[in-house]
């Protein structure tokens, strides 16, 4: 099985600047999706909208275990709208966890939603504008991200990830051996962490770019107004930028968005064989706790000065999830 698979490479330590990957998509039998067609004849021509209009017709909530073994729940559609963990709010799409459950810490995690998008991709400009993203809080790992069937050899795309207290984003591309990208044309103003190689220790570690901005993630940038990450994946690389929402360009607010104009990515990696990395990914939002990310780094963050226990703290602490959910205005997907 892929999670058997998948401990038996798992590295004994982590810090707290080395990224699990989010995890595997769930995808039976290494099947992929169906890839969106692009209709578009033009370069960054909207080939899907995903909205408070159409958001559970096009993604599928999954009730799976967890593939990066945190405490939580995942729950299935019907429970998440009857819990209220996935609803629309006017024109903006809800996406959060269970806030009143006290639980056993040797029990069954705290409920949660990850979805998964039914639509595979291969190249494109995704553009997420968020009114509120998961709070900076002691053992959430919330992710937004892509990813292929059959991992690492799709490959993964980490493009808004982080745990703990975090306020700093972590984007993280994690392949099969052989992926030493470098910076692209024109930089990048985030600082690489993790491995040069994206596909060293089975993939599990990847190779990152920690945003230098103190409101790219959590409490920070919900404070700061809420923003837009756009994810641009060609052939030729990988880039991604981050924008206040005073800052997002005039071309994204209209639809017609270029790349071009928006200045220096956070992360810009280049130099890999990317067609030969990454192909038929999938979009993924989850919020899951502790596992093998935030809990293996608990020890070293002031959060075990709080409870030395990872689930511990999680299964006797709901309250101190109230802002931990994803508001979501859109995602779009242009063709490249």
């Amino acid at each position: 099985m892929l999670i058997n698979k998948l401990i038996s490479f798992l590295p004994l330590f982590w810090t707290a600047t080395k990224a699990f990957p989010a995890g595997p998509g769930y995808f039976p039998n290494n099947v992929s999706s169906p890839v969106a067609p692009d209709f578009s004849t033009n370069a960054y021509g909207l080939i899907e909208t995903y909205d408070s209009s159409n958001w559970l017709s096009k993604f599928d909530v999954q009730a799976i275990a967890d593939p990066t073994h945190g405490f939580v729940t995942y729950v299935n559609q019907q429970q998440a709208q009857q819990d209220g963990l996935i609803a629309n709010r006017g024109n903006q799409v809800y996406m959060g966890v269970d806030t009143r459950t006290i639980l056993s810490p040797n029990g069954p995690g705290r409920k949660s939603v990850r979805i998964q998008s039914k639509r595979a991709y291969n190249h494109a400009l995704v553009i997420a504008d968020f009114a509120h993203v998961p709070g900076s809080n002691c053992g959430s790992w919330p992710a937004f991200w892509m990813v292929g069937p059959n991992w690492p050899n799709q490959g993964e795309l980490d493009i808004l990830e982080g745990v703990n207290l975090n306020t700093y984003n972590q984007i993280t591309l994690h392949t099969s051996p052989g992926c030493v990208p470098s910076v692209g044309s024109g930089g990048q103003s985030g600082r690489p962490i993790g491995e040069a190689d994206c596909g060293a220790n089975g993939g599990f570690v990847g190779c990152s770019v920690q945003s230098t901005s103190a409101t790219s993630y959590g409490t920070a940038f919900n404070a700061n107004g809420g923003g837009v990450y756009a994810a641009l994946w060609t052939s030729s690389g990988i880039k991604v930028w981050y924008f206040a929402a005073r800052d997002v360009p005039a071309n994204i607010r209209n639809g017609s968005p270029d790349p071009n104009s928006w200045g220096q990515p956070t992360a810009n990696f280049a130099g890999c064989n990317f067609d030969a990395k990454f192909s038929n990914m999938n979009i993924i939002f989850d919020i899951t706790f502790c596992g093998d990310w935030a809990g293996q780094v608990w020890g070293s963050t002031s959060c075990a000065q709080v409870n030395p226990s990872c689930n511990a703290y999680v299964a006797q602490q709901p309250q101190s999830f109230g802002d931990t959910y994803w508001l979501v205005n859109s995602v779009k997907v242009y063709s490249v």
